[in-house]
């Protein structure tokens, strides 16, 4: 897989579509991030294509319980009082780097994952030709929950 790598991006449509085979999910308000656990550390990726990993340390902390060659396409996002603060996530990202750890220590990063585009096991490899159903499918061991410290998020991170 070459990095970094084109992500698939949600379409707005005036109707949802109906019928079997159609999957859904929450919209979340936070950065759009590909983590990429390598041999001794997390490199996390914008959209774009940008290395952010110097923002979102604490994810960084926490991605490497994830088995190395796991790559995750998902959302960085910010919980405070309870639900996610899209302005949070979104000036941490602006932030200088000295700026978003001092942001991170006050506001713990949680990252939502919603796709496996690598899974760890050299078998099964880069998961991106595989249909959506079928990286789902991936036990939840095969990549491991990450999980970030830090109070203000109702569960897993």
């Amino acid at each position: 897989m070459e990095f970094p790598t084109k992500v698939a991006l949600a379409q707005a449509v005036p109707v949802l579509p109906e019928g079997p085979g159609w999957w859904y999910e929450p919209k979340y308000d936070g950065h759009r991030t590909v983590l990429r656990r390598i041999d001794e550390t997390v490199v996390l990726y914008a959209r774009s294509g940008r290395v952010v990993t110097q923002h979102w340390m604490d994810l960084v902390v926490a991605g490497v319980t994830l088995r190395r060659g796991t790559v995750l396409d998902g959302e960085a996002v910010i919980w405070r009082y309870g639900r996610l603060d899209f302005a949070a996530a979104q000036s941490r990202a602006a932030s200088s780097v000295t700026r978003a750890r001092a942001l991170a220590a006050r506001h713990p990063a949680s990252y939502v994952c919603w796709d496996v585009l690598q899974h760890p096991d050299p078998k099964i490899g880069d998961c991106r030709h595989l249909p959506y159903t079928e990286r789902r499918a991936f036990p939840p061991g095969a990549s491991r929950r990450c999980r970030a410290a830090g109070p203000g998020h109702p569960g897993d991170r």
